[in-house]
């Protein structure tokens, strides 16, 4: 009779190979391993950057990921997903998360390091790209760093007790007894595991939304009445669904930050500085005692496609630009006005844009309430005539008066021009795209928009026809957009309807159907719908 130690005893249970010994557990097992322990890994990072009041480790990498980003990529995600292309790379950075821990996992059923390497790469991807950050601390570094800690553990305790043979070989113990699949141990240790990483996501985004109430609890409730709020008269809704002031909730956003900076208002400051005779620093407090202009204006993206959405028309509150440049003195020589965000972004435009003229504004308000987060709380930039990539600036911190070969903007080096004056551009609203139609009287509305040039004339015309002059809104600047329409016979059938503006200087705007990128999209909008 043998006399087997307890280490040597075989599980009757398990299952046997031709020669007696035990097969090796199924790859499908040591996936779900990689699928918990990496789960594991990423939340706990969350947890760790929640805690520590920085951006998630998830958003990190995004951050990074977009700004090494080529052009064509950053302008197909907008195409794509529009105001969710920052949801869209989340959820796209988890789907390799995954892949990543399922594959890894898989081919770690006879030695673990394919996992605990592929842990360790992305800890050190996050962890680099959170040093890269603007506002990073050694929290941000330290939370991938800590979570892949976890994830390691977890893994390692798991594939042990799946018999993983190459631990039983380097980590031998009392707690190896007896040899095969523990199922019990191992259903509850994975059920265990997967339901902390349920538990700590859950924390971490409360831990975010959290960080994100206690920098919008420093708004103000209202701001200081208005000294100058000429040419702010609000246009009547068009066919009752186009207005002329965009709310807040519905203004488009466009940028690159996955989450919100950090603001302290306490020790927040606006630096102007460079090329100046006198450096300014101005606190939130600074801003608000001083007399507050109103100005209502349209801004634009210019990665606005023909007829697109990234367009909005607001009430902005703050004061001149000009004003603040005339207290710092600008410097003979001066070229550029250079801003930088609290979250690092930057970019640039001529300071005679600044200077010229226009309402040129550092804004704190929007549309009768203090400037949200969402759209650049404290202060931002507003300047009319120009893309908004080169000059609204939100989350402001910083303005640099310099010369075009000191620095250079955020998206300049990746192919967009330096210069960015917006295109005169007109859009049909109503009606919907295909939608049907009533025979007889309807109407054909839409807005057109020229800024810091202004809109003389709109005309439309239906399936190829003349063109027909529209009918325009009241000219309040020649900063907003104006709404247009058109009182139209319809009769049954297919119809087609194109709309083109011509601005005060007399530029009609081209046929020709250009892309977004350098600087701009041209053509006519056009939109089908049926007459029923």
């Amino acid at each position: 009779m043998n006399d087997l130690s307890p280490e040597r005893e075989i599980d009757p249970n398990a299952p046997q190979s031709s020669a007696g010994l035990q097969v090796d557990p199924s790859r499908k097992i040591s996936a779900l391993v990689g699928l918990v322990a990496g789960a594991l890994a990423v939340t706990t990072g969350m947890v760790v950057a929640a805690l520590g009041n920085v951006a998630s480790p998830i958003d990190a990498v995004g951050s990074s990921f977009i700004d090494r980003t080529p052009r064509w990529l950053k302008e197909l995600a907008i195409d794509w997903f529009g105001t969710n292309d920052k949801t869209a790379l989340r959820v796209g950075i988890v789907i390799v998360l995954i892949l990543v821990s399922l594959i890894s996992g898989s081919f770690s059923n006879k030695s673990p390091s394919p996992l605990i390497g592929a842990i360790v790469v992305f800890s050190f991807l996050g962890a680099l790209s959170a040093s890269e950050r603007t506002g990073s601390t050694w929290v941000s570094i330290a939370a991938p760093c800590i979570g892949s800690l976890v994830g390691m553990a977890i893994a390692l305790v798991m594939l042990r007790q799946i018999n993983n043979q190459w631990l039983l070989k380097h980590f031998p113990g009392e707690s190896q007894a007896p040899l095969g699949w523990d199922r019990r141990r191992f259903i509850r240790t994975a059920s265990t595991a997967s339901v902390g990483a349920v538990v700590l996501g859950s924390l971490a985004q409360n831990g975010e939304q959290n960080r994100i109430d206690r920098i919008e609890s420093q708004i103000p409730d209202s701001l200081p009445t208005v000294a100058d709020s000429s040419g702010n008269n609000v246009g009547e809704p068009v066919a009752g669904e186009l207005s002329y002031i965009t709310p807040n909730d519905d203004f488009y956003r466009i940028d690159t930050a996955l989450s919100f900076p950090n603001v302290n208002l306490d020790t927040w400051k606006l630096r102007i500085h460079g090329m100046v005779d006198n450096d300014l620093e101005l606190t939130y407090q600074d801003i608000l005692d001083m007399p507050q202009i109103e100005r209502t204006i349209t801004i634009c993206c210019v990665s606005n496609e023909i007829g697109g959405p990234y367009i909005g028309n607001a009430v902005w509150q703050g004061v001149f630009l000009k004003d603040l440049l005339d207290r710092a003195g600008v410097q003979s020589g001066a070229e550029q006005l250079f801003s930088r965000s609290l979250d690092g972004w930057t970019c640039g435009f001529p300071v005679d844009v600044a200077i010229d003229g226009r309402d040129a504004m550092l804004a704190i308000g929007m549309n009768g309430e203090p400037l949200p987060l969402a759209h650049g709380f404290p202060a931002r930039l507003i300047v009319p005539g120009i893309y908004g990539y080169v000059s609204a600036t939100k989350w402001l911190k910083d303005i640099e008066i310099n010369k075009w070969s000191d620095a250079v903007g955020y998206w300049v080096p990746l192919g967009w021009s330096r210069d960015a004056p917006i295109k005169t551009q007109s859009r049909i609203d109503v009606p919907r795209k295909n939608q049907e139609l009533q025979p007889g009287l309807n109407k054909i509305a839409g807005v057109a928009w020229a800024q810091h040039t202004g809109i003389e004339i709109v005309e439309i015309r239906i399936d190829d026809g003349e063109w027909i002059e529209a009918a325009l809104s009241e000219d309040l600047s020649d900063d907003t957009w104006r709404l247009w329409t058109y009182d139209w016979v319809a009769t049954s059938g297919k119809h087609t309807a194109q709309v083109r503006a011509t601005d005060k200087s007399g530029y009609t705007q081209t046929e020709t159907v250009t892309s977004v990128a350098p600087d701009g999209a041209t053509g006519w909008h056009t939109r089908n719908f049926s007459v029923i």
